[in-house]
């Protein structure tokens, strides 16, 4: 699955005419039951077009052409606002279908025994069972998710996360989970399975991508709750208005009461239907874009909480660190030059291709201007890195180059007949006090001095924690290394605090300890030793790369295996509940102008004395209505792109977000209607339909 794929436009050719005929499909009475603001609005739809069949037959209370346009752009609202959702679950539903082309069935070459080999049994996929143990090799498709037990292999991965390099899975370590519909691209991988039929990761994200089974999280139940009972207020305040009427004519003597299609129009155009109609499709663009991060949020209430973190734990390599140490100086010995350090650090790192050995090569060129040499020119014997000796080097015209750690080049040099002089030794302590790795050079058994790696912070995360903090979200690096490394990278990077030689136990118990205060944590992590930390945090992000412990922990799933997307995801989440927030000031601001605006005309009929307050001048009291109704239908339309694009999320808290969406939103919503309604009378009186 590409990235192209899987981010069709909001408003695609191949997406509209779908949702089109689904927005015809939503309008049965079950479906509109789910929201009870849009309910009302069938209920009243319904109502306008008795009204109409009414008046057709000569017992009308309005002319027929009025209540039918009224009823008209009532079934519009409805639409526009089914539209909306059908437009939202769209997009979720052409990402599932692109999903479902990964998955395959496959015939599984299934094991009795991880050691049998060649005792193998040729089955279905969708036969196999949760701790079968199948062999995949070069060529094959992996039948089902699991963990590989033997072996290793290199996977094309590329139909679940759209990254065209392979990767490499094996037994053991944090990379031994693989997913079905993969493919095996060289060697052979010993899987056992872990999910039974239609359990799996693929089928679980088909699951989550799918607007239509989403379900409604805590926040949006509760709004919706909100948005009812406002308009049962609106519902029992345009009951009152009809005897109030009736009472009011018959005691003056004159005037006309006013109609039923009237006060329905009056009701809908009142209650808070623009929010009411656009919340199920901000639940789901919310998803949808978790979705566009190549992120898969297991539930709609993982996408809001994250929108609520309050704490991100975030772990120190890889993500606040590039993840691989760097070579940033050379520290030449007492009598020694600084190029002849240099030089033979660049010799003994040619042949290594880890990035610590390329930074060493490279910083000499820098520094010194030291060309790379050509391999075959030097007749050397490369020695590589050696988990037993703890260091590399080479051997070249009667020259032996050593570089490792401190204590492994004292008993090399010992070996030779050599001492480590007591210069070197505090160069290499003061390294290591201040986070670095020192790397220690000899030639034969002279030492030239100490190569300094180091940790290097990323670009520019020093200002994303920055921007955190003014969003009110606070940071912490989780690391492995002693506390003053610790100290020193979460300095440089500006981490609001640490959790030095971070144990799973010390991961939960910290989880556990800030949650006791009433916050809310977000967390990533890749590994079993993750698992319990990840069960524990309110928004756990697993790496798709990790173990199959560590996605069924977390309630987010990152394709693409990149610690640092646990910032965007916060981002997302908190960039849906703003828009959420937003949308609802506008439709709670445009309701209120409204009322203003078309009560004065709608009963001047009843009341003459409000013709005072009709300062917006509108043609008539039926004009005034109908504008307002095909109004309160057009602005759906047009904040359909809003709903699904979101609101930016700026870096600002909760107070002065408030204050700007008072001021934007607000302020728009008020404004807004007057001026769309009175072009719409004029509209009306225009093409004489007023």
């Amino acid at each position: 699955m590409t990235s192209t794929t899987i981010r069709a436009s909001a408003m695609s050719l191949d997406l509209l005419a779908p949702a089109i005929a689904a927005a015809f499909r939503k309008l049965s009475p079950r479906q509109q039951f789910r929201n009870p603001v849009m309910f009302i609005v069938f209920v009243c739809s319904v109502l306008t077009t008795g009204l109409w069949v009414q008046a057709l037959a000569g017992h009308g209370e309005a002319p027929a052409g009025f209540i039918l346009w009224v009823a008209i752009w009532l079934w519009f609202t409805l639409l526009f606002a089914n539209f909306a959702e059908a437009i939202a679950e769209g997009r979720g539903k052409a990402q599932a279908k692109a999903l479902r082309g990964a998955r395959r069935d496959v015939v599984a070459h299934k094991l009795t025994a991880p050691d049998r080999r060649d005792a193998v049994t040729f089955v279905s996929a969708t036969d196999l069972r949760k701790g079968d143990i199948v062999l995949v090799e070069a060529g094959e498709a992996v039948p089902g998710d699991g963990e590989v037990i033997d072996g290793a292999a290199s996977v094309d991965e590329s139909a679940i996360t759209g990254e065209s390099a392979p990767v490499i899975r094996e037994s053991g370590g944090d990379r031994s989970s693989v997913t079905g519909g993969t493919r095996v691209l060289s060697d052979w991988i010993v899987v056992r399975i872990a999910t039974n039929p239609g359990e799996s990761f693929l089928d679980r994200m088909i699951a989550m991508v799918e607007g239509a089974s989403r379900r409604k999280t805590p926040n949006e139940i509760a709004l919706t709750i909100l948005l009812a009972k406002f308009s049962l207020i609106f519902l029992l305040a345009c009951a009152t208005l009809l005897p109030y009427s009736l009472y009011a004519v018959n005691s003056a003597g004159h005037g006309e009461p006013v109609t039923i299609t009237v006060l329905v129009a009056l009701l809908v155009c009142l209650i808070p239907t623009t929010i009411g109609g656009l919340l199920s499709a901000i639940g789901i663009a919310g998803m949808d874009r978790m979705i566009q991060a190549n992120v898969i949020a297991m539930s709609g209430r993982a996408v809001e909480a994250a929108g609520d973190v309050d704490v991100l734990l975030l772990d120190k390599t890889g993500t606040i660190t590039l993840g691989n140490r760097q070579a940033v100086a050379f520290h030449a010995a007492p009598g020694v030059e600084p190029n002849a350090l240099a030089d033979a650090a660049q010799l003994a790192s040619l042949a290594d291709e880890t990035p610590e050995g390329r930074s060493v090569v490279v910083l000499a060129k820098d520094k010194f201007g030291l060309r790379e040499r050509v391999l075959s020119e030097l007749d050397a014997q490369f020695v590589p890195f050696s988990a037993n000796t703890r260091m590399s080097g080479v051997d070249m015209s009667g020259r032996v180059i050593r570089k490792g750690a401190l204590d492994a080049m004292r008993n090399h040099l010992i070996a030779l007949g050599g001492v480590l002089p007591p210069a070197v030794i505090k160069i290499a302590d003061d390294i290591a006090r201040k986070g670095g790795t020192p790397l220690v050079v000899a030639e034969d058994q002279h030492v030239l001095g100490v190569i300094e790696l180091k940790d290097i912070v990323k670009g520019g995360i020093r200002e994303r924690f920055a921007e955190l903090r003014r969003m009110g979200i606070k940071t912490i690096m989780i690391t492995g290394d002693n506390p003053l490394t610790a100290a020193t990278i979460a300095a440089e990077a500006g981490v609001d605090d640490y959790l030095a030689e971070a144990t799973p136990e010390a991961k939960l118990k910290l989880i556990r300890d800030i949650q006791a205060e009433g916050r809310l944590v977000a967390m990533c992590g890749d590994g079993t030793n993750d698992a319990p930390a990840l069960a524990q945090a309110d928004v756990a992000v697993a790496m798709n790369s990790g173990t199959q412990a560590a996605k069924e922990a977390g309630n987010m799933v990152d394709l693409d295996s990149n610690p640092t997307k646990l910032i965007e995801v916060v981002e997302i989440g908190k960039q849906m509940l703003i828009t959420r927030g937003a949308l609802t000031t506008f439709s709670i601001a445009n309701d209120i102008a409204k009322y203003f605006a078309i009560i004065p005309a709608a009963f001047a009929a009843t009341y003459p004395a409000l013709n005072a307050l009709n300062v917006m001048h509108l043609a008539t009291p039926r004009s005034a209505i109908l504008s307002a109704v095909i109004f309160n239908a057009l602005i759906i339309v047009f904040l359909i792109p809003l709903a699904l694009k979101g609101v930016r999320c700026r870096a600002v808290g909760a107070g002065e977000l408030l204050r700007r969406n008072l001021l934007v939103y607000g302020l728009s919503g008020l404004i807004v209607p007057f001026v769309g309604i009175k072009l719409i009378d004029l509209l009306l009186v225009l093409f004489g339909l007023a």
